[in-house]
């Protein structure tokens, strides 16, 4: 299944590809605006990590679209648009759900505008006291220095049984 995601995040970031056609000094300029990229999104989950909702509010642009994978809990309201939306659709209801939810980044793979990262959530579901342990794929689009558009691909049947009573 991860081979899938990855898959679908290099042809949504148009990996490879577009990398084969740029000309020498797009491909100059790339790498430097590929890493400023990667370093704003790495700052959010900086700020993920810190509980810190001022730091996020810095990173993600105020009208954000940001799509929760199909399926998921939190999908319901897809795709959230603005910094209200989703902090009440989605982090305020994570919260609810897990006191201690964590986030790993474990790869960061810059392409052009966007930014696709591997890693894992895991948490304990308040109620249920189920586990969460799930892998993810996450696809940022940055412009301006702020996160413009976040897609998240993940184990949904997880995310559903950790949340669910029995």
């Amino acid at each position: 299944m991860m081979r899938s995601v990855l898959i679908a995040a290099l042809l949504l970031t148009g990996g490879p590809v577009r990398a084969a056609v740029q000309t020498a000094p797009a491909a100059t300029a790339a790498p430097a605006q590929e890493a400023a990229n990667q370093a704003v999104v790495e700052e959010l989950y900086r700020a993920f990590a810190a509980n810190d909702a001022p730091a996020i509010a810095r990173v993600l642009d105020e009208n954000v679209v940001w799509t929760e994978a199909e399926g998921g809990p939190y999908a319901d309201r897809n795709p959230y648009r603005g910094l209200s939306a989703v902090f009440d659709g989605v982090f305020g209801r994570i919260g609810v759900h897990f006191r201690d939810f964590r986030i790993t980044p474990e790869t960061f793979l810059p392409s052009g505008n966007r930014v696709v990262v591997l890693g894992r959530y895991a948490g304990t579901e308040i109620v249920t006291r189920e586990p969460l342990d799930a892998q993810f794929a996450h696809v940022f689009t940055v412009a301006n220095g702020k996160v413009t558009a976040f897609q998240q691909y993940t184990d949904t049947a997880g995310w559903i049984d950790a949340v669910t009573p029995d």
